[in-house]
């Protein structure tokens, strides 16, 4: 039986039972855990990745693939578009793949960092998964589905670093890249044994030059802004990083209105799409920021007496298993919602949770107990607001741009961590106790802290400005649901 979208066809999906429903969801989810392990895994053995390749950039052995896959995300999300949803995910996978083994095999920091460029490629599954879903399932499941292949990668998180340790102790930092390496290619094999392909496709040409400039543009302003406060906002190295950047993103602008069809056509970005992308640029950047800060308190001893502090690091885990666990709860709860109310309401009540859990967290950064419902709150936020972004923006695209808009999306989430968590970084350091130091890392004031925390709300509440007008948007508007 085939139904129409929007002038497309498509398979009936399974019910809601469905085993085949089921294994989709378990097979898409697993290409989201291979996105997630590309950009935290190597986290846990910088040590030895700096020693190895005698350096002290620790910052470039994550931040390389997060700046790949700004490069990497408008030009897929467009082929995604034109070639096959199905087709290019299984690619993307095939590229973490290749980069992993790159990196398992680098003789060198440069030619890892290139493992890294490839690697970097796996961001853009998240997207990816996101378009297929809302191309092959009925609208009411895809809103569900999307919430669930989003957020239950986030329960990986949980056992990750049990399940990894052993790995590194036995093979050291290559463990990481060889089980990167096997995840991404059995994802991929997944996939094309499993998942059907979209029938949505368009016949617009890929522009790979508006890609490049649009990637090596955000690369380079991103580039800027992770590494300006160590070398120098104003040195020659950064004043001409930031030329690069700034000039190529006008030129990609220019590019954009002249070309008839770009990689991402601003031209064609409605008003509700624009503002479903600044709320999800504020309100990422927001708790994004604020898992930093769990990060860096969880290393304070109240002892110190700076008036707060979580202790010596015992309850990192708990703090960043609770707020994993949220990711999900608040993902798949916000997918459900979304058949039902409309993916507007749940995105607005993601972001009025992470401004209470921000504002609580005030109080938690003392107080281990509070600090970790805190962070279990603003994993619910961060999983329904991820999810509920994702379902609206690409539900208020054409099905033929929908891969391009979950593409827009990523980029505009990671431009919103990125730029954030930065920011916040550079109130903490100009905050400093002098000579106090916990865990071998500097320490801020009482009063930087809560600087950063109020910022953070701030955000969050500028989030919520233009969430509501979506929300009331949609208040009087029927959502069709093909069954």
């Amino acid at each position: 039986m085939i139904q129409a979208l929007n002038g497309a066809t498509r398979d009936v999906p399974p019910r809601r039972s469905s085993k085949r429903l089921a294994v989709w969801a378990v097979v898409l989810t697993s290409a989201n855990v291979v996105a997630d392990v590309v950009i935290g895994s190597p986290m846990m053995v910088i040590p030895q990745l700096q020693n190895h390749f005698d350096t002290d950039q620790a910052a470039w052995f994550n931040a390389s693939a997060m700046f790949a896959g700004a490069i990497w995300s408008p030009l897929l999300a467009k082929s995604a578009d034109v070639y096959g949803t199905r087709r290019v995910l299984i690619g993307t996978l095939l590229l973490a793949c290749a980069g992993a083994l790159l990196c398992l095999a680098a003789p060198n920091l440069w030619i890892f960092l290139g493992g890294r460029l490839l690697q970097g490629a796996a961001f853009a599954a998240v997207f990816l998964t996101v378009a297929l879903v809302m191309q092959i399932c009925t609208t009411r499941l895809a809103m569900a589905v999307v919430g669930l292949v989003t957020s239950s990668s986030s329960i990986v998180g949980v056992v990750e670093p049990f399940l990894m340790k052993p790995i590194i102790d036995a093979f050291g930092f290559r463990g990481v890249f060889a089980v990167a390496a096997l995840l991404a290619a059995v994802a991929a094999v997944g996939v094309r044994l499993v998942i059907p392909e979209s029938p949505v496709r368009t016949t617009a040409r890929i522009d790979v030059g508006g890609a490049l400039l649009l990637g090596v543009g955000l690369g380079a302003v991103l580039a800027y802004v992770s590494l300006g406060g160590d070398r120098g906002w104003l040195s020659s190295g950064m004043a001409v990083l930031l030329a690069v950047g700034v000039f190529t993103l006008s030129s990609w602008v220019i590019h954009v209105l002249r070309v008839e069809e770009p990689v991402i056509d601003v031209r064609a970005l409605a008003r509700p799409i624009l503002l479903a992308l600044v709320t999800l640029i504020l309100a990422a950047g927001s708790f994004r920021s604020m898992l930093q800060l769990v990060g860096i308190v969880a290393y304070v001893p109240s002892e110190l007496g700076l008036g707060y502090g979580l202790g010596d690091g015992e309850a990192i885990a708990v703090l960043f298993g609770a707020a994993n666990l949220g990711i999900a709860v608040g993902g798949i709860g916000a997918g459900w919602l979304a058949g039902r109310v409309g993916p507007a309401w749940p995105l607005l009540g993601g972001i009025v949770l992470g401004a209470a859990a921000t504002i609580a967290m005030i109080a938690g950064i003392s107080a281990p107990p509070l600090a970790v419902a805190c962070s279990g709150m603003l994993g619910m936020a961060a999983g329904a607001i991820a999810a509920s972004g994702y379902n609206l923006a690409t539900s208020l695209a054409e099905p033929d741009r929908q891969g391009t808009t979950a593409g827009l999306v990523s980029v505009v989430v990671a431009l919103g961590s990125v730029v954030f968590t930065i920011a916040g970084a550079e109130v903490l350091k100009a905050s400093r106790v002098p000579g106090v130091i916990a865990d071998g890392a500097p320490v801020s004031t009482a009063t930087g802290v809560h600087v950063y925390v109020a910022l953070s709300a701030l955000l969050f509440v500028m989030a919520a400005v233009p969430a509501f007008a979506l929300a009331r948007g949609t208040r009087h508007r029927r959502i069709v649901l093909l069954e």
